[in-house]
């Protein structure tokens, strides 16, 4: 054995094939060793070599690419490990949504489920908000007005609030918007009695009232929509009605722009042109607060209806009809 030939010389760590140890590559397996200048050196060589001059695979001194019409195409070789392939940072931020959504849903349902009043428990922050039941709020001069009262039951219907009335002051704060009111019933405890001054045709009134949650208001309407007399019906159309003013005085009416034939107006004497001012006992300021009384009578029952008709007071008793 030539000991200086033994010093240049090494085996391949893949198939231990004898190979140079300038070498960065096995010339008989392909196996490389890393990159450097004499596999380059190496390279350019056998790619400038004339067809046919190469070793093919297997060959001693064998190049680990074959050579077919002066182009390079290479040898077979082991199996080849697969890198894994890293996400790009958009991904990272889709996932990273898709988890914020799916907490965010997870987390709002375990809320409504939360009962208000459950000792040791917080209730839905929507609940929290003191409820009367008055509908579609809207500013006015002097204060606060409404559409209708509603729920029946509800506390502005049993302190006998009806729409078209005007909340000045609640529990002692003055309100001159509508942000105003729902801003101080935010801040009222549910189950609070308070009192409310409002003007009705001008004049001052005031009544008492006790607060409920949005989750009590509700239930009292489930109650009313299920209630087994059904709701009644009357033979008009509130889209044919207007809230009208009475001259000579600040109050105001509904007129009836159409009577249907045949059905319980009708039948008892309303005529188009009348302007109802009471309906059972109920002052009327507004067609939604009519339509809502008319719903509220009980099928088959007789109301007196109260119009203005030419100037003059007229009560006419009416049996109700029922919605089908």
């Amino acid at each position: 054995m030539n000991p200086e030939m033994d010093a240049a010389v090494t085996s391949c760590g893949n198939c231990h094939a004898p190979m140079p140890k300038e070498l960065r590559f096995c010339r008989n397996c392909g196996f490389r060793l890393g990159e450097g200048s004499a596999e380059y050196t190496e390279t350019v060589r056998f790619q400038n070599a004339p067809p046919g001059t190469i070793p093919g695979p297997g060959a001693p001194n064998a190049f680990p690419y074959g050579h077919a019409g002066g182009a390079m195409t290479a040898a077979p070789r082991g199996p080849i490990k697969k890198r894994c392939r890293r996400m790009s940072g958009m991904s990272w931020i889709f996932i990273g949504l898709l988890f914020f959504f799916i907490a965010a849903a997870g987390f709002t349902n375990i809320v409504k489920r939360v009962r208000p009043g459950l000792p040791g428990r917080p209730a839905v922050v929507a609940a929290q908000i003191s409820k009367i039941g008055i509908e579609e709020l809207d500013t006015t001069e002097g204060g606060v007005t409404f559409d209708h009262v509603w729920p029946a039951g509800s506390p502005a219907d049993k302190a006998g609030l009806v729409g078209g009335d005007i909340i000045t002051t609640v529990d002692g704060q003055r309100v001159e918007s509508d942000d105003d009111l729902l801003d101080l019933l935010r801040r009222t405890p549910i189950g609070k009695t308070i009192d409310v001054v409002y003007l009705r045709d001008g004049e001052t009134k005031t009544a008492k009232l006790t607060t409920l949650s949005g989750a009590e208001l509700d239930q009292l309407a489930t109650q009313f929509d299920k209630r087994p007399e059904g709701k009644g019906r009357f033979g008009y159309r509130e889209s044919s009605s207007e809230r009208v003013e009475i001259p000579g005085t600040k109050m105001f009416g509904v007129r009836l722009d159409r009577v249907d034939a045949s059905l319980p107006a009708d039948m008892a004497g309303i005529k188009v042109g009348d302007v109802v001012i009471e309906f059972a006992g109920v002052p009327i300021r507004t067609s939604e607060e009519l339509a809502a009384r008319v719903m509220r009578a009980k099928p088959y029952e007789t109301v007196d209806v109260v119009v203005l008709r030419g100037g003059e007071r007229q009560v006419i008793p009416v049996k109700m009809g029922k919605q089908e």
